[in-house]
């Protein structure tokens, strides 16, 4: 008797099992804190915790050295994009200073599913990524603020996240120890 076998595609089971359970997770926090601000910040501290420990993950599985400057920083998340959510960004709207620029996300895997009711408009939904992105670039010694400039959620063609460099952090010697 022959086994029948039924193929799936186990990156599009991935990624609706994440999409499934950060929903869950937002709904629940949004259920548990009521205010759409206190919300985007807890998102954004759980993205900069995960931002810390990816960092780790990403330099190991690469093997990248250290970023030149802010192109090959951008360079370097756009892969992280890739690897960990599946998706491409494209790197835009550079600032004419060369200090800013935006990931345009077309295709966002966190927002599919997902229809924002009229009482959460203010719900940075995927605020979780500018955390992880500010977690991850603090821990390589560059402090940056991260936020969404266009969200799919709110009737946008695209996400576009906005990243700003602040400025390089200096390794600091714990006091007593010259």
């Amino acid at each position: 008797m022959a086994r029948s076998s039924s193929r799936f595609d186990t990156k599009k089971v991935n990624s609706e099992l994440v999409t499934l359970t950060y929903g869950s997770l937002v709904a629940q926090m949004v259920k548990d804190v009521e205010n759409p601000d206190d919300v985007n910040k807890q998102l954004d501290r759980l993205g900069y915790n995960m931002g810390i420990r990816l960092v780790e993950d990403f330099l190991a599985k690469t093997g990248s050295g250290r970023c030149l400057d802010l192109k090959d920083t951008a360079d370097k998340i756009q892969t992280a994009f890739r690897m960990y959510l599946g998706v491409q960004p494209n790197v835009a709207n550079w600032s004419p200073a060369g200090d800013e620029f935006s990931f345009i996300i077309d295709s966002n895997p966190l927002t599919d599913l997902v229809e924002l009711p009229e009482d959460l408009k203010g719900l940075r939904y995927c605020n979780i990524i500018c955390g992880a992105i500010r977690g991850a670039l603090e821990m390589v010694q560059l402090d940056i603020q991260s936020w969404i400039v266009q969200d799919q959620l709110k009737g946008d063609a695209n996400t576009e996240i906005r990243v700003k460099f602040i400025r390089k952090l200096e390794d600091a010697i714990p006091a007593g120890e010259e």
